[in-house]
Order: C-alpha cells, then structure tokens, then sequence
C-alpha cells in the first residue's frame, strides 16, 4: 500500500466498522454469525474500503461519512469470495492464509454467510444516519448495480461460461469489467458520491477508477503465475488448472505486462486535473500494478 499515514487511520475506522457491522459469534445462530465473522476479519487488503476513503478525500468529502460506505463495500467484496470459494464455482480451499468458509464451516453455512453479508452491506448503508437520504438511496443504487447482475454477479457468469475457452480481448476486458471492476468502481464512486454531484469531478474518477479494476486483474492473473500459494493466501496457478481465460494466456506474460502499464497509465491520466488531493488513488494505482499478493 501506498506509504500514507492515512491509510492506517481509515484502516483502524473501517475495522472497527466492520466489528460493529457484524453480529457477535457467540449469538444464535452462532455458526451463521462464526462463518461470516470468519470470511470478513480474517486479514486481507482493505483495498476496496481504501479507494472509498481515498475517493472522499479526493473531493474533501466529510470523513465521518466514509465509513459506512466503506465497511459496506468490503461487506459485499467478502460475500464474493465465499461464493467464489464454493466447490460449485471456483472450489478452492484457501483464502487469505486460511481455510475457505465452507471448509471451515460447511457449504451451506457458507451460502447463508455469502447471502447474509450481501444484506448487511445494505443495512449498514440504508442505517447510516449521518448521511441524507438522497445520499443513502444513491450509495444503496451504486453498490446494489455493482454487485447484481449488471455487475459482480454477471462476470462470474460469464467468467464460469467462458472456463474452457479461449476469450477474445475484449471478451476477457468485459468479463474482469463486471466480475473484478465493478466492485472497484462502485468504491471509489461511493466516496465520491459523499463529497460531490458534480459529473465533471465524477467522471474522471469512474475513468481512474475503470482503468485499476483492469490493472488490479492483469497484475492478478501474472501472479497466479508468477507467486506462490504462500505468498497469494490462495491457491496459485488455479487459472491454468482450470483453462480459465487470462492475460498472460492471451498475450504472453510479457504482453501482459505491457497491457498492465498502458491501462495504469490510462488511469493515472484519469486524475491530471486533481492536485495533491488525490495523491492517495495515485498510490494505489501504483500497489494494484507491483502488488506481490
């Protein structure tokens, strides 16, 4: 992550949003509540809740207002990966260092977690008294849009249906569009949405915001490759063991590579009329690129 003093305050605000978003294990039904405590305090980035604080302060958005938004985003980003993780989608047994929740838990138990975080991120926006009501009603659209299928959803679709196949670029682009970027995209929208109405300020930020979801995916699909399970939390090189479509597997991992700097470049680009105060997305256009994990 970027090397800003910020970045460790929002990620103390959006964990302690996230404990308090959740429900206490040891109430009933305490396996439900056990599998979704697992799947969201279980480590990770915190990217996704990162560009929703760094997007506010891009348009000097109040801060008390991001960490709803904030926790919400990473509410439905946990929900993905456990349906993700399920055998009946990508079956893989390890997520962030730890045991998927249906290993953990059981597949049923993990379908209800998924289901039950995806409604909790909606609560936590549609309860946020500090926020107008417009502005609840518009966070509740954008993430709801992100993750549906006009979003998340629709790329794992088309991410299952493609498996097998060899895509065409763009193919594959709108594929990560949804599956990966969507979510992404949604997150620096809703800190945004915090601090402006303002299009000529929005626009800009959905281009930056686009271009990272695809450079978040390349430099993903090199280090399925490239990284060990070790190093990932997850298990590496399932993209070729499961003849999913890829960067690397279209252009080469040296294409791909290329790929990778035109989009971030693309994106870095997207911010030139912003000034210092969006120092922070800059930064992590450039973790999303030289991630190592």
């Amino acid at each position: 992550m970027p090397a800003d003093p910020r970045l460790a305050r929002w990620l103390q605000r959006v964990e302690a949003r996230l404990e308090a978003s959740l429900p206490r294990a040891e109430h009933s039904p305490q396996a439900l509540h056990g599998a979704m405590r697992h799947a969201v305090l279980g480590g990770g980035k915190r990217l996704r809740p990162m560009l929703v604080y760094a997007a506010g302060a891009a348009v000097q958005a109040d801060q008390d207002l991001l960490d709803a938004p904030a926790a919400a985003v990473e509410l439905v980003h946990a929900f993905s990966l456990v349906h993700d993780d399920l055998p009946a989608m990508d079956d893989d047994a390890l997520r962030r260092g730890r045991p998927t929740v249906h290993v953990a838990y059981d597949e049923a138990t993990a379908i209800l977690a998924g289901d039950a975080l995806q409604a909790q991120a909606m609560t936590v926006l549609a309860e946020e008294a500090r926020a107008p009501h417009a502005l609840r009603v518009a966070w509740l659209a954008t993430l709801a849009n992100a993750t549906g299928a006009a979003g998340m959803c629709g790329g794992q679709s088309l991410d299952m249906a493609g498996t097998g196949a060899m895509l065409a670029m763009d193919e594959l682009e709108r594929l990560h569009a949804l599956k990966t970027g969507a979510l992404i995209r949604a997150a620096v929208r809703l800190g945004a949405l915090a601090g402006t109405n303002d299009s000529t300020l929005l626009r800009p930020l959905d281009e930056f915001a686009a271009a990272l979801g695809l450079a978040f995916q390349i430099r993903d699909d090199l280090l399925d490759i490239e990284a060990s399970s070790e190093q990932l939390g997850k298990t590496a090189g399932k993209d070729q063991a499961q003849a999913k479509s890829t960067y690397p597997a279209l252009l080469g991992a040296d294409g791909a590579r290329q790929h990778l700097d035109a989009v971030a470049d693309r994106g870095r680009q997207a911010l030139a009329g912003f000034g210092d105060e969006a120092g922070v997305l800059r930064g992590l256009m450039d973790f999303a690129v030289s991630r190592e994990h």
